[in-house]
């Protein structure tokens, strides 16, 4: 049995000869192909299998897909983040709008603990502070992760400063000083909208199916979820009775409640993780301490007395924020769970080219079917 598209050449090629190194070798495949091992000597010990690439094993034993190799640090650098970018971005709204200074003091103290947090636990997960300054010597703007180390970089420096100018101010009034903080809070919360954001896109990019098939509402997901952490962080250092920050924490619980359901109402089969195992159980958790619950204890505490109201809020910022960890680290887990599942790239692919089907290779003029051991 010949290959087809060696056939192919034959018959389209009169002409066409083989060397005796030529035929040996199309003995070969077509007993390998026919009988899953080969009897010839000179290529493996006489009678040994040989590797067949198969969807669950891959070849020689290798995944398709290589699971993520975060460690621990990951999941809370995507959450702290999170958090601290959309702390900036509050901040330099309130000090814009002219809201209360306590309220612009505490949300640059967030951003700014949460700048020098962030690059610590990232050189943690990388081992040595040499991997991640290594990152710095090239910019690829078509890479999620060579940008995302600039916004890290960029985003640090910027609300540092912010929150010193802000700081020297509150004994006294300076002009210059105000005028710094508002300048450095500006380039803060740009960079604070990117933290937020980028690492949805980081993990959206990637070939792991959960994770690409979400590509379009993760960036979003993790905005929302961050501003909740972000709003719930400052109530809980005593800003329950903001109007403008139980706003912003119904918003983000409104629009995680919506990004919840269309989850559980989207039937994919890369979405299996997400409502499966342990990773199903994890960000299902983390969507309901995110949208739902949140959302339902702050309206209730829009209509209650001012005690039970700030009850209510600080609950629901508890929630929130727990939500938003749970909620990156259900997203994860369910990446090393898609990532382990080999029947989901070859399902995207036989969508997209049906040619290429499992049990099918178009070689040439006419379909190769595999061996059944192949693809059992």
């Amino acid at each position: 049995m010949k290959d087809s598209a060696v056939s192919h050449r034959m018959e389209s090629d009169p002409d066409f000869d083989f060397s005796r190194r030529e035929r040996r070798l199309e003995a070969i495949r077509s007993q390998a192909f026919q009988t899953g091992h080969v009897d010839d000597v000179g290529i493996r010990p006489n009678g040994s299998p040989i590797p067949i690439a198969s969807p669950e094993a891959g070849y020689y034993e290798i995944p398709m897909l290589k699971e993520p190799q975060w460690s621990w640090e990951i999941p809370v650098y995507f959450f702290v983040g999170g958090a601290a970018g959309a702390a900036a971005v509050v901040a330099q709204f309130a000090q814009m709008t002219g809201a209360k200074s306590e309220i612009v003091s505490d949300a640059r103290t967030i951003a700014a603990l949460g700048s020098i947090l962030t690059p610590a636990l990232l050189v943690s997960d990388l081992g040595v502070p040499s991997r991640f300054l290594n990152m710095l010597r090239v910019f690829k703007l078509q890479s999620p992760m060579s940008v995302g180390v600039y916004i890290v970089s960029a985003f640090g420096p910027a609300t540092i400063l912010a929150k010193a100018a802000n700081y020297l101010q509150k004994n006294r009034s300076d002009g210059i000083l105000k005028v710094f903080e508002t300048t450095s809070g500006l380039f803060s919360a740009l960079f604070g909208l990117g933290m937020a954001t980028y690492t949805g896109v980081l993990i959206g990019s990637t070939a792991i199916p959960v994770w690409n098939e979400n590509i379009d509402s993760l960036p979003i997901h993790f905005a929302l979820s961050g501003l909740g952490a972000g709003v719930s962080a400052l109530q809980l250092m005593g800003h329950e009775d903001s109007r403008s920050l139980n706003v912003l924490g119904i918003a983000s619980s409104l629009g995680e409640t919506m990004e919840g359901v269309k989850l559980e109402s989207t039937f994919k089969p890369a979405n299996e993780p997400l409502k499966q195992g342990a990773s199903g159980v994890i960000t299902r958790l983390g969507g309901v301490l995110s949208g739902p619950l949140p959302l339902t204890l702050r309206v209730a505490a829009a209509f209650a007395d001012k005690k039970r109201s700030r009850q209510l809020v600080r609950a629901a910022s508890v929630a929130t924020i727990a939500g938003s960890f749970f909620t990156r680290l259900g997203w994860i887990r369910a990446g090393h769970v898609s990532a382990k599942d080999y029947r989901l790239p070859l399902q995207i692919e036989s969508e997209r080219h049906p040619e290429l089907a499992i049990g099918s290779v178009q070689t040439g003029s006419a379909p190769v079917q595999f061996p059944e051991s192949a693809t059992r």
